[in-house]
């Protein structure tokens, strides 16, 4: 496990650079199949971060950008009729990795609909429920700035996230190693 372990970091590293600590702590979340949440200002490598571990653990990804107009069937799916019955067609939470950008900028009824997929491991759409694949993990962003036209994710939701971690602006010489690289 240890090799695996360094190859998958070693991975992501190339991309990420000088937040070794959050690589570390989001990798223990995945491997304990609990959902992250990152937060801090654009451009710091949230979202980065989420495709590097998707692309390093070959895993199916999905993103969703959330906005104020995302609906929960956009995450969760929904029927649709198809020679006399309802047909499921699935959400994006129908997938390993979640990309789950910018959270807090859709409405609580859509959070509520992923929240609800990350903690019990599968959705219901018209009666019928549908089990996640697995493993099942969500990597959220959140921006903490900017928040009009956000919705703050209550304290009750925050529970369904192992892990919160800020990954802070590079430093200046973090920002030369990007630029050389």
């Amino acid at each position: 496990m240890y090799e695996v372990t360094e190859k998958i970091l070693r991975e992501v590293r190339k991309v990420i650079v000088g937040k070794d600590d959050v690589v570390e702590k989001v990798w223990i979340s995945i491997l304990a199949q609990g959902h992250v949440l990152l937060e801090d200002v654009p451009g710091v490598g949230k979202t980065t971060m989420a495709l590097a571990f998707s692309k390093a653990l070959g895993l199916e990804t999905k993103r969703v950008q959330f906005t104020p107009d995302t609906m929960p069937s956009d995450i969760i799916g929904f029927s649709l009729p198809e020679q006399g019955r309802m047909v499921y067609q699935p959400g994006a939470v129908m997938t390993n990795l979640l990309l789950a950008d910018e959270i807090n900028r859709t409405s609580s009824k859509t959070q509520s609909a992923l929240l609800e997929a990350m903690e019990e491991g599968h959705v219901t759409v018209d009666g019928v429920t549908h089990d996640l694949p697995a493993p099942f993990v969500v990597l959220a962003t959140q921006n903490p700035i900017e928040e009009e036209g956000t919705y703050v994710l209550p304290e009750a939701q925050m529970d369904r996230f192992l892990l919160k971690e800020v990954i802070t602006y590079p430093t200046p010489v973090e920002e030369l190693e990007v630029l050389s690289r």
